[in-house]
Order: structure tokens, then C-alpha cells, then sequence
């Protein structure tokens, strides 16, 4: 019995390489459905994921076999031009690349003085004042950091809800908050006090730590931990 071939746009949205990618990771792809993404489409006769299934199958499903292989070899297969043929070997030698080199090591804060010292290249040349939050690891490691406002820090322009969901979003489970004062002067205003004791009590409900909040400006700082205000 001869049955219509589906392309991958007509099958269920779960089953697509792509879509699938992006609601579970791309941990949970197969081989052949990574290097269908790269390729984008198989031939009239086979999706791109049947196609490098029967790639792979004749590797034994070895990727350092792929990678051996051949802009030519790559290309006796119906569906394979050299565009996507070099789009493999590509991928493979990146493959490669990245097993030999060694992760990269957060940043870790410790201290106040860190705090500033990373934010100070974000906020030293600025007019305005800058809101940010740092999101970190459980062992102080930087995860990103995420800029909250641009001119001013009154409670109505720095939303604790975004600064909680940043966290949610990436894991964190320590924060700091940072902002400058172009003025140079590193005296805490009332509405500094005020997001901060905001900021804190959000953690808290959270279970999230907030590590610090840093006043920074060209040549010092205020840190709210060290003056014995958190």
C-alpha cells in the first residue's frame, strides 16, 4: 500500500524539528532532527529528517563518522548539494571545537566592590540614571545582568514584578540591584530606599536573595549591604 509522504510543515506541531526545539530544548532532538534544522529541507522523495536518518544510518550513527566524510560523499545523497553538505561538516567541525575548549568561568561576585567594578563599564559615561539587576547562581556566578530603566529609579519606573520574573525566567536564585548617580554623589535618595526595601521584600517572598544594591558612580560607590541596610 503506497502512502502519501508528509513534509515536516504538514506533520503534527509536536513532531517538528524545529517547534519542537523550542518548547523542550534541543536536548530532546534526536541526531537526525539537529541536522534537519541545518540542512531546512530533504527532498521531493523524503523529509530532511528521514534523509539524515539514512545519512546517519551509514555512519552506524557515529558523528565523528559524519564528520569524515566528504563534501563529495555528502553529496551523492538525493536531497544533499554542497550548500548543505558544508552546512554539515560545519556544524561537525564546530562540534569538534567545542569539546576541546573549556567552559567558559562565570563571573563571581563576592563582593560589593565587584558589583561595581562590572557595572561601572555599563554605567560610567552616562548623563541618566540606569537601573539594573544582576542575576547569579546559587554560588554568586553571573548569569546576565538586565538593565530595568533608563532615567530615573522611582518606584514607578523600576517594575519589581519584571526584575522578579527576570530571575524566574533564568534560574537565579541571587540578585543584586545596581543603578548610578551621574552627580557623583553616592548618598541613597528616599526613593532608593524605598525600591530597595521593594526589591527585598519581593526576594523574600520568592526565595530569592538579594545580594546587594549598589549606588555607582565614576570614582565610588554605596553599597546598601555594607552600610547595614539589608
Amino acid at each position: 500500500m503506497v502512502t502519501d509522504k508528509l513534509n515536516i510543515n504538514q506533520w503534527a506541531e509536536e513532531d517538528r524539528p524545529r517547534e519542537k526545539l523550542m518548547t523542550m530544548g534541543a536536548e530532546a532532538l534526536t541526531n537526525a532532527e539537529l541536522l534537519a534544522i541545518l540542512i531546512g529541507s530533504g527532498s521531493p522523495k523524503e523529509t530532511a529528517v528521514a534523509l539524515m536518518k539514512r545519512v546517519l544510518s551509514d555512519c552506524k550513527n557515529n558523528l565523528n563518522t559524519l564528520g569524515k566524510k566528504t563534501i563529495d560523499e555528502l553529496c551523492q545523497y538525493n536531497g544533499i548539494g554542497d550548500a548543505k553538505a558544508v552546512t554539515i561538516l560545519a556544524a561537525c567541525e564546530l562540534g569538534k571545537r567545542r569539546a576541546r575548549e573549556k567552559a567558559e568561568e562565570r563571573q563571581r561576585f563576592n563582593s560589593a566592590a565587584d558589583i561595581y567594578q562590572y557595572m561601572l563599564t555599563h554605567m560610567q559615561d552616562l548623563d541618566q540614571e540606569e537601573a539594573w539587576v544582576i542575576l547569579m547562581n546559587q554560588n554568586f556566578r553571573k548569569i546576565k545582568g538586565v538593565r530595568l530603566s533608563h532615567g530615573g529609579i522611582t518606584e514607578t519606573a523600576v517594575d519589581v514584578r519584571v526584575i522578579m520574573k527576570e530571575a524566574l525566567l533564568n534560574n537565579a536564585t541571587v540578585i543584586a540591584l545596581c543603578h548610578n548617580h551621574p552627580s557623583g554623589s553616592t548618598k541613597p535618595s528616599r526613593d532608593d530606599d524605598q525600591l530597595t526595601q521593594r526589591v527585598k521584600a519581593a526576594c523574600d517572598t520568592m526565595r530569592l536573595h538579594l545580594l546587594d544594591h549598589v549606588i555607582v558612580t565614576d570614582g565610588d560607590y554605596y553599597s546598601y549591604r555594607e552600610a547595614g541596610k539589608l
